[in-house]
């Protein structure tokens, strides 16, 4: 199963597992667009939560990156 990002009609994000890749027809009546696949759930997480709008997180690539070295920081504290 890989991991997806969707976008809600209201402007919020919720990440989502699916077998194959999303289509219109399996989830164009709950979401406005769909991100991923994401090799991560944390990376899909990070993308639902920090995504919207921010100059650094374009990207699944993006996401996985900043994810993994947000993770690695809060180990070093």
């Amino acid at each position: 199963m890989k991991y997806y990002v969707g976008l809600l009609k209201d402007v919020k994000r919720e990440t989502f597992r699916y077998v194959s890749d999303p289509t219109m027809l399996s989830h164009g009546n709950l979401y406005l667009a769909v991100i991923g696949p994401f090799r991560t759930r944390r990376g899909a997480e990070f993308m639902a939560r920090c995504g919207g709008g921010n100059p650094h997180c374009q990207t699944v690539a993006d996401a996985e990156r900043i994810s993994r070295y947000e993770v690695g920081q809060r180990g070093m504290q």
